[in-house]
């Protein structure tokens, strides 16, 4: 009966996957490359027409190195039309989204062995911990550039915040601030436009962090919309000194749950809304006694205290286009930027050094920020320009 028992040669199965693998990457990229020099002279190749735009003239060899293996593409010589591919350039992005997952694998913990086993499974090939290096620095050096770019352009309204994520020193495990900053241009597009290691959020570190912003170009900011930090608000008084701050209302509303009974959280939650949901800031400011009045009467003074601290912080949005209002009242553009790098994130535990959680971080928001996140339009901004009656007069244009 055993004699019947086949026998798998793996190491020739491994090579013969391998290849097959190579040359189907060769096979793809070359098609892709001919279907793109189609399109460029507006003709197939020896057909006639009138709304050709050059001709071929053959082409020459290049290798190509991919991580299936080297590959011989046959890069398309054209005349009357120049050839530059954007078929190259799309397949290195794909291979530096491998190289990602060798360093987030790293960042995570996984043993050098075990990357080496699921390297050589996927690719047939083993990754050396010296390879392991230079691919941290090299994502590193590609991160930092994109990190400290000029920064070019008005930004009039900045979202901050700041994401906390833990870190190995001195043998504890410390908490680490990444402060991120999103902008909205002038043209109305979101842009990350800065991330930074904060340690806490005190006032040195945001006094820091936004000198940093203004020193990369920075400019023409009207609006900081965030959650209530004193350090935060401080700085952006003195670096900005013609921009105005937007308490988040989703975080205001937050800390007056934080001492309302539970089941009375919904009722007051309402109440708040009624405030938040009037026409201007004037009717918006008449509200508001009512409802710390009516606050009081249901014995939570403690909540009606916030209220009356810091509702004015809730409605500086009111004094912009009507037609921002539900972009620019909260701080959620960040939060689900933030919930995405706590996201991808959770699995490192603790991260090395800060250096580390920074560039994992930034890796993850370079990758958000090249998605329909930063290329969709996210708001009009000729409304800013063109402000409404009694709404962001020219006082308040910086």
């Amino acid at each position: 009966m055993s004699d019947n028992i086949i026998q798998l040669n793996e190491d020739l199965i491994k090579h013969d996957l391998k290849d097959l693998v190579r040359s189907s990457v060769e096979e793809t990229l070359n098609a892709l490359l001919d279907k793109e020099a189609d399109e460029l002279v507006n003709a197939q190749r020896y057909e006639r027409s009138d709304t050709r735009q050059g001709y071929r003239s053959g082409h020459y060899k290049r290798n190509f190195q991919t991580t299936a293996g080297e590959v011989e593409l046959k890069v398309p010589k054209l005349k009357g039309v120049p050839f530059e591919t954007a078929i190259i350039e799309r397949y290195r992005r794909r291979e530096s989204s491998v190289e990602e997952a060798l360093i987030e694998m790293y960042l995570a913990g996984v043993s050098v062995r075990r990357v080496e086993d699921i390297t050589e499974a996927l690719w047939g090939t083993r990754v050396s911990p010296g390879t392991i290096s230079n691919l941290n620095k090299k994502a590193y050096e590609h991160i930092e550039i994109w990190r400290t770019r000029p920064l070019a352009g008005d930004y009039p309204y900045v979202y901050v915040d700041g994401v906390y994520l833990k870190r190995s020193w001195g043998g504890e495990i410390q908490n680490v601030s990444v402060l991120v900053a999103i902008g909205v241009s002038s043209d109305g597009f979101r842009e990350i436009i800065g991330a930074a290691e904060g340690m806490k959020e005190d006032r040195e570190s945001w006094r820091s962090f936004f000198g940093w912003l203004k020193e990369r170009g920075l400019t023409g900011v009207r609006l900081v919309i965030g959650d209530k930090n004193l350090g935060m608000l401080e700085t952006v008084a003195e670096i900005f000194p013609d921009a105005r701050y937007q308490r988040c209302t989703v975080h205001f509303y937050r800390n007056i749950f934080s001492v309302t009974p539970r089941n009375k959280v919904k009722t007051v939650a309402m109440m708040l809304k009624a405030v938040h949901a009037q026409e201007n800031k004037e009717a918006a400011r008449e509200k508001a006694p009512q409802i710390i009045r009516k606050l009081r009467e249901m014995k939570l003074s403690r909540a009606a205290q916030k209220v009356e601290d810091g509702i004015e912080e809730t409605l500086t949005y009111m004094d912009f286009p009507t037609q921002h209002w539900t972009r620019i009242r909260t701080n959620n553009t960040i939060e689900r930027v933030n919930r995405e790098i706590k996201r991808r994130t959770r699995a490192i535990g603790a991260f090395p050094d800060g250096q580390s959680a920074l560039m994992l971080v930034c890796a993850r928001l370079r990758h958000v920020a090249g998605t329909q996140w930063g290329t969709r339009k996210y708001m009009n901004m000729d409304h800013l320009a063109k402000p409404e009656d009694g709404i962001l007069s020219d006082s308040l244009t910086g």
